[in-house]
């Protein structure tokens, strides 16, 4: 069969297996194997396979997501999410919409522990919501800032997806974390002026029922973040500084955070408990992460096999079109994938096909990268399949779905903003991975 037909062909498989409720790990390899058979034949495809699991999954660098995921899970269980929430009222409680800001500053801060958004979504909205729904604040502004809020998680570092980035584009995961400190920190900024505005429009009295707190009671407040700022310095300052490589700042934060985890008293009442819960979700998380890694990684093979990357690539450079204007066209593939699939699935299948093409263009691949994660982050809040959303949904089981994904639309427009602010201003993303140390 020729080359171009078996593309397409395995090509429709997958979105005709993801269609039946085929997982998208699962999917994936089905149609790679397919495609590779209809190419050449079983034996090769056999062949070439067999060892496949372990050359893609035994990579020294993805040692660092499990030891990320389970510092999350341990700074969760010793209660970092609610000492956050409770720092940030103080400070901007009595602002329009401030308990909404004070949920995405605890996303944040809490982000900075978590390479996880769902885990970062779960733990503020838990301590956030409550807050907000006794406030009287409007329901679609208070869940859709949670959903927005978690999504800093997969970009302010330490973050799983910008290493799972690194991992399959071979770029500096050190670089690349570092890389996502000012665009997340950006994040923040526009989602705190965006609540401001939004709060004006839609509920202008509720700020004035927030007690108001003096310097003195804000400053004091600062040191229930000393959890935060701890994990933050060992892990990215270690990084930026060249002290330590990103799998053995994993290592070193995972052990931080588990000391913090037995200081708690609270979480100490059921340590058993607490250490089962952190170490079942890490494995579950990371074997998730491996398994879509994997099965997307046969289907790559496969695209790389008939050639896809190489003849996208010479199309594109012979394209009358400014470069700029190129990326511009290939970041818009994350819309309507964002809408059906998951951010890792995102990355591992469009990469191996865009990141060639991004390179033979002559742009930074930090760039891009944090490009493609921010894309990421709004099919995180973009219906149907908008995984943040429907965790929110979960903590506020009184609101409505369709008012949660109205509520993260606003967020979404903010999202735009950044990610158009980033496009033109690379030096937002490259300033920090310039001047590191290490």
């Amino acid at each position: 069969m020729d080359e171009m037909t078996a593309t397409l062909l395995a090509i429709g498989l997958v979105f005709v297996l993801l269609a039946t409720g085929v997982p998208v790990f699962a999917s994936l390899a089905l149609a790679g194997v397919a495609g590779v058979v209809m190419v050449e034949d079983l034996d090769f495809a056999l062949n070439r396979l067999k060892a496949f699991s372990y050359t893609q999954t035994a990579v020294y660098l993805l040692t660092v997501i499990p030891l990320f995921i389970l510092m999350g899970n341990f700074a969760q269980k010793a209660g970092v999410g609610q000492r956050l929430f409770s720092v940030a009222r103080k400070w901007v409680g009595q602002l329009p919409g401030g308990l909404a800001i004070a949920s995405v500053l605890t996303s944040a801060g809490f982000a900075a522990t978590s390479g996880s958004s769902v885990a970062t979504a779960a733990t503020v909205g838990a301590v956030a919501i409550p807050e907000m729904k006794q406030a009287g604040y409007d329901r679609r502004l208070s869940t859709g800032a949670v959903a927005a809020g978690g999504v800093l998680g997969v970009l302010i570092p330490p973050s799983v997806l910008l290493i799972f980035y690194a991992a399959l584009t071979e770029v500096s995961a050190g670089a690349m974390l570092v890389a996502g400190v000012l665009p997340g920190l950006l994040s923040t900024l526009v989602f705190i002026a965006g609540i401001v505005v939004v709060s004006k429009k839609i509920m202008p009295d509720c700020h004035q029922t927030q007690p108001h707190y003096g310097w003195g009671e804000r400053f004091a407040s600062l040191g229930d973040a000393w959890q935060v700022i701890v994990l933050f310095v060992v892990v990215l300052g270690g990084i930026y500084l060249g002290f330590v490589t990103p799998t053995e700042a994993g290592a070193i934060g995972a052990f931080a955070a588990f000391l913090m985890l037995l200081c708690s008293r609270q979480a100490r009442a059921n340590l058993g408990g607490n250490l089962k819960d952190s170490f079942r979700s890490s494995i579950s998380t990371t074997v998730m992460i491996l398994m879509t890694m994997l099965g997307a990684g046969i289907f790559s093979y496969f695209l790389t096999l008939v050639g896809a990357p190489q003849y996208i690539v010479e199309a594109v450079t012979t394209v009358d079109l400014p470069p700029l204007l190129i990326i511009g066209l290939l970041l818009l593939i994350y819309l309507p994938l964002g809408m059906f699939l998951d951010a890792f699935s995102m990355l591992v299948i469009t990469l191996p096909i865009l990141f060639p093409t991004v390179q033979s263009l002559g742009f930074d691949p930090l760039w891009f990268g944090i490009l493609a994660v921010k894309m990421c982050e709004i099919g995180l809040i973009t219906p149907p399949v908008g995984l943040n959303v429907y965790v929110t949904a979960g903590i506020d089981r009184d609101t409505p779905l369709v008012d949660v994904f109205r509520g993260a639309g606003w967020f979404m427009i903010m999202e735009a903003v950044t990610t158009l602010l980033i496009f033109f201003f690379p030096v937002i993303v490259t300033w920090l991975p310039a001047n590191m140390l290490g």
